[in-house]
């Protein structure tokens, strides 16, 4: 089945009524969700589904099917086949989806700040998260990141998501920054997340409207990952 992506276009929204339209051991899929799938280095969504007659399904998990567009949302316990065709009010955790979104704008920041070809990447809903670069030897100094990310952080950039034809992404493959994770295809169009004048590039998920949203951040460890591997891990202040 496919679900309809309302998190695409708007990061924000918190909730939305839909339809069960299937139901099974993987979890339950609706006809639209505002549930972030887990990709992309980013967790899936959690939170609750609530049913008409007033019950409540605790969601722990968020995940893709194996058909395009396909989303699962996994229940704490074994749903039933009775919630087929019921309709439902869906809500995230939104804190929990807030914390993830100031993390990856901030990782995206991060890729600017470091001028590297990012190999791998994840965000914690703990409020931290890391970017591995292809790097042989570490010329990478904590308090300078931390240094260059605050500063734009509190430049309060705009951050604007934008679709453009998949197309444009094959003639311009500098626009995917990540090495080990491609941004979702298969509907003819991309979505690509632009930090005005600092960063542009595919991605699929959740941020942030303005870089200020994020706060004050810090890096922690930076890593040695292999002979030309090197992780920079970094943290919200403020959770």
């Amino acid at each position: 089945m496919t679900t309809f992506e309302l998190f695409r276009d708007d990061g924000y929204q918190q909730q939305c009524t839909a339809t069960v339209v299937a139901v099974g051991d993987n979890g339950i899929e609706l006809d639209r969700t505002v549930f972030y799938p887990m990709g992309g280095g980013q967790p899936g969504d959690s939170g609750s589904l609530r049913l008409s007659d007033g019950r409540t399904i605790t969601i722990v998990d968020t995940k893709k099917g194996n058909e395009d567009r396909q989303i699962y949302h996994v229940p704490s316990e074994p749903a039933q086949n009775e919630l087929l065709g019921q309709e439902v009010y869906a809500i995230i955790d939104w804190d929990r989806r807030h914390r993830m979104m100031r993390v990856h704008t901030l990782l995206h920041l991060l890729c600017a700040a470091v001028d590297a070809e990012v190999t791998g990447g994840s965000i914690r809903d703990d409020g931290t998260g890391r970017l591995d670069f292809d790097l042989p030897e570490s010329t990478l100094n904590k308090e300078e990141i931390t240094a260059k990310l605050n500063a734009l952080v509190a430049a309060d950039h705009p951050v604007l998501p934008r679709w453009v034809d998949e197309g444009e992404l094959d003639s311009n493959p500098n626009l995917v920054r990540t090495m080990s994770v491609a941004p979702p295809r298969g509907q003819g169009r991309v979505r690509l997340l632009e930090i005005e004048g600092v960063d542009l590039q595919a991605c699929g998920g959740t941020h942030v409207a303005r870089t200020g949203e994020i706060g004050l951040v810090s890096v922690g460890k930076i890593e040695k990952k292999g002979k030309q591997n090197r992780r920079v891990n970094v943290r919200l202040a403020q959770l």
